[in-house]
């Protein structure tokens, strides 16, 4: 009788481990639903009570449903004062959505200039891709974004990195019907050396 006594008494245990873990884990998942509501919402308040409890990384909280994180959603809008504020108090503008989209594709596809530089500026890696193999520096040749070509190139964007197409930007920018002054952002930036020379490298998340 000994035996299934332990066993019973070893599950009621298991289960009251299980009963404390649930509703941490569902706290962090309230915290963080909260911050990204603040953030959605323009709280500044809320924002900072949430950032300043104790051993938190909530600044880095990812929707559940889309994988975006405060910084998607500053981008979006376009609003460079949170966006800066956010890199600020220690956001990863390397974190991708459930599209493969960091903070500087999305900035990058909505040609929001201020943004590219300050998640540049807050170490946005330039050679990432989207879910189809779109770099930044693609989608601004795309675009025929001069200026955003310009900062890219700036801060050692690879034109020869391919998507899934097996196209470059430097590709896309030899194309008919593409104005010659795309190709030439390019051919300049390379003859006075400056394309990779800020290059980083490291894993998406």
């Amino acid at each position: 009788m000994a035996t299934p006594l332990r066993n019973i008494i070893t599950l009621f245990v298991a289960l009251a481990g299980l009963a404390v873990a649930v509703p941490a884990s569902a706290q962090f998942l309230s915290t963080s639903a909260e911050f990204l509501k603040a953030v959605e919402d323009r709280d500044g308040s809320k924002a900072t009570e949430l950032l300043n409890a104790p051993g938190t990384t909530v600044v880095n909280a990812r929707d559940i449903t889309n994988g975006q994180t405060g910084l998607h959603l500053t981008v979006d809008r376009r609003d460079l004062t949170w966006t800066r504020w956010l890199l600020q108090e220690g956001a990863n503008p390397n974190i991708a959505d459930n599209r493969g989209r960091t903070p500087l594709i999305a900035a990058a596809e909505i040609g929001f200039l201020e943004g590219v530089q300050a998640l540049i500026d807050g170490g946005a890696r330039v050679d990432v891709a989207n879910q189809t193999g779109e770099t930044p520096l693609i989608a601004a040749v795309h675009a025929r974004n001069t200026q955003l070509l310009e900062i890219l190139i700036r801060a050692g964007a690879d034109p020869d990195w391919a998507d899934n197409t097996g196209r470059s930007a430097r590709e896309y920018a030899a194309m008919r019907g593409v104005p010659p002054r795309v190709l030439s952002i390019i051919e300049s930036a390379e003859s006075s050396g400056t394309v990779g020379e800020t290059r980083t490298y490291g894993p998406v998340f």
